[in-house]
């Protein structure tokens, strides 16, 4: 083994006394073996486009991916017009873009499409994409599916393409495989000129770090800084706040060729969009520095640059987002048009449908005599109350879970709530989730159930198995942190099996809202409301995208006297300030429209043609615990708030 060589991988780099020298200059052999070249243009002698270099792609793409693939190379390189790139690429060519399609809409398979063609431009470019780990599993089969012929190194796996470079594999052919040393294989193979680099945002973040006089390392850091000459990010909201290390490194990548891959690019502030911004365009805070030309593309000096601070950039972009209505949403598109190519779903509409809904629960008096003990606890702390509420007010025994004080922990009954716990009717979310699968069931329609905390989804669990003898890992699927990426994918391709006894699919918004598809499910419940509306987009995208086959349902539940309603509340007007921002010019006009009062009152129609809302609204036993239902529009985009829910 080369303790040495493989070190750069290990957060502990570990030494071998008196073999340091061998081992160091192993790595050097390995490193000169990768090669360090430039990106350069590949001379064709063709004319025509960059469609003639991948015959046949374009039939397979819808309108919105052909359109957004041209708005990337010219964004990217200028012109599509392959005579026109031999004269290079045009001045005001400076950087990035951003694809923000809505989620389920084929932005992995355009990205791909994209980064062939510019690999066989570019053939020395080496793309590297950076997504959130359980996604990179996506990529490779997206890869696979249309039959890529790119090797796809995934940094996050020990496996192998079979396609990495041989004068690396047989230079440690003779060594023991370890996890490290694999990564090594394929970190080498791309940088010379092998493929398209996969990795993580935590492990890209880990291997850019700068460890002082660590030779090796800093090699590996400045490879993934300095060679990528295409940076993909997936999901590329995730790395927004400018705090943070994992942005602070990405903003470090030496290429200014970038392309931001997002469907909810407006995840809570407009602080946090500017950063995204920055990052797939690291000059675009320069358009604030000449007064009057914001929305042009106008650049300053370094020395100029020098004289403004960050914050000064910040605060012209705060002022101009402080207010985004009507006119000022006009200025903020118009500074964004230019890199940002929009999709807001049209191509959804060709699938059965979606209906989404709001549904507020009565919850019982024990519950509702739980909730008033425990929502005091946490109030200082966001994120603890969120967890509190949120546990009590899907069943009243999840609060033994809770960190109290003596004097809190005075005010419940923890035996007794421990007795209830088997009963999912003691809670009024659990009873919805029951009836919802039994219902379900008998549909022959499978339930996706998504919580941002792991144990309402393991109470839910325990109850399916008892009320119905499902098995865990047969009718009852799970998928949250826990589970490792590479074992995600059997349960996903199992779920979205028709023929497949899976019945359930229990899921962590963390883990599972992003990218992947799950289109077995027809009926999806959100157990909590999360202050962030793109969290919950996701989550429904992951049923409703292309490739679904039936009819989605969508029940996001509020129980009534928790403050959940509020969170609705402002999470709606953040999603209506996001589609203010992000959407086409033809929709613009309608995201101000207000909803007619006769559009409101289908609220019965709609029940009577959701056959399990039907069931059970209509059921003696069940509909006491309706309070409410509202029906956000989809097709017009149009937000009401909480207080504005017709009673049903």
């Amino acid at each position: 083994m080369l303790p040495s060589l493989v070190s750069v991988f290990s957060e502990k780099p570990t030494w071998t006394n008196g073999s340091g020298a061998k081992n160091a200059l192993m790595f050097h052999e390995l490193y000169e073996q990768a090669g360090c070249g430039s990106e350069q243009y590949q001379d064709y002698h063709l004319y025509g486009t960059v469609w003639d270099l991948i015959p046949g792609a374009i039939t397979t793409m819808y309108e919105h991916q052909r359109e957004a693939f041209e708005f990337m190379w010219t964004n990217l390189v200028g012109d599509i017009k392959l005579d026109e790139m031999k004269h290079g690429a045009k001045p005001d060519v400076v950087g990035g873009c951003v694809v923000c399609h809505a989620p389920g809409t084929g932005k992995t398979r355009l990205a791909i499409v994209f980064i062939q063609t510019y690999m066989k431009v570019f053939p020395d470019c080496r793309p590297v994409i950076i997504a959130p780990r359980g996604m990179l599993f996506a990529w490779d089969e997206e890869f696979k599916k249309w039959n890529v012929d790119v090797p796809f190194h995934i940094m996050n796996t020990t496996d192998y393409t079979g396609k990495e470079d041989r004068d690396i594999c047989s230079l440690i052919k003779k060594e023991h495989r370890t996890e490290k040393l694999t990564r090594l294989v394929k970190l080498l193979s791309w940088n010379k000129g092998h493929g398209i680099l996969g990795i993580s945002y935590g492990l890209y973040t880990k291997l850019t770090s700068e460890k002082p006089g660590c030779t090796e390392e800093n090699k590996v850091r400045s490879i993934l800084l300095d060679n990528p000459g295409l940076l993909v990010l997936d999901e590329g909201h995730t790395p927004r706040n400018d705090r943070s290390v994992m942005w602070k490194t990405l903003g470090k990548v030496k290429t200014e060729k970038r392309i931001i891959l997002s469907g909810t690019p407006f995840q809570n502030n407009f602080l946090e969009l500017y950063n995204i911004l920055c990052l797939v365009r690291p000059r675009f805070g320069e358009m604030f520095l000449t007064k009057g030309k914001v929305g042009r593309r106008h650049y300053v000096s370094k020395k100029q640059r020098d004289k403004f601070s960050d914050k000064y950039e910040k605060g012209v972009w705060a002022s101009l987002t402080s207010n985004v209505i009507d006119d000022n949403a006009e200025k903020v598109r118009s500074i964004l048009k230019p890199f940002v190519h929009i999709h807001n779903g049209n191509i959804l509409r060709t699938l059965p449908g979606l209906r989404e809904s709001v549904i507020i629960l009565k919850p019982g008096p024990l519950q509702k005599s739980i909730i008033r003990k425990v929502e005091n606890i946490g109030s200082g702390n966001n994120f603890e109350h969120e967890y509190v509420i949120s546990l009590a007010s899907t069943h009243p025994s999840l609060v033994t879970a809770i960190n109290m004080s003596d004097e809190e922990a005075s005010l419940i009954d923890k035996s007794m709530l421990e007795k209830l716990r088997s009963n999912p009717y003691e809670g009024v979310k659990t009873r919805f989730v029951i009836e919802v699968v039994r219902l379900c069931e008998a549909l022959r329609e499978k339930v996706l159930i998504f919580s941002q905390f792991i144990q309402p989804l393991e109470l839910i669990k325990e109850h399916l198995r008892k009320f119905f003898k499902w098995r865990e890992g047969k009718e009852i699927l799970q998928m949250d942190g826990k589970i490792l990426p590479r074992y995600r994918q059997a349960s996903i391709e199992a779920f979205n099996n028709p023929n497949n006894e899976s019945k359930v699919l229990l899921a962590s918004t963390r883990a599972c809202c992003e990218g992947i598809s799950l289109t077995g499910a027809s009926r999806v419940v959100l157990l909590d409301v999360v202050w962030n509306p793109a969290v919950g987009r996701q989550a429904i995208s992951r049923a409703f995208r292309i490739g679904q086959k039936k009819f989605v349902y969508t029940y996001n539940l509020i129980t009534y006297g928790t403050g959940e309603g509020d969170k609705y509340d402002r999470q709606a007007e953040k999603d209506h300030l996001s589609k203010l921002v992000f959407s086409t010019e033809d929709e613009f006009n309608n995201v101000r429209n207000m909803l007619s009062k006769a559009e409101m009152e289908h609220c019965s129609k709609l029940i009577s043609e959701d056959k399990v809302l039907e069931e059970m609204t209509s059921h003696d036993q069940l509909k006491g615990m309706f309070l409410k239902i509202h029906y956000p529009p989809t097709e017009s985009n149009i937000v009401y708030t909480y207080n504005q829910i017709a009673p049903c």
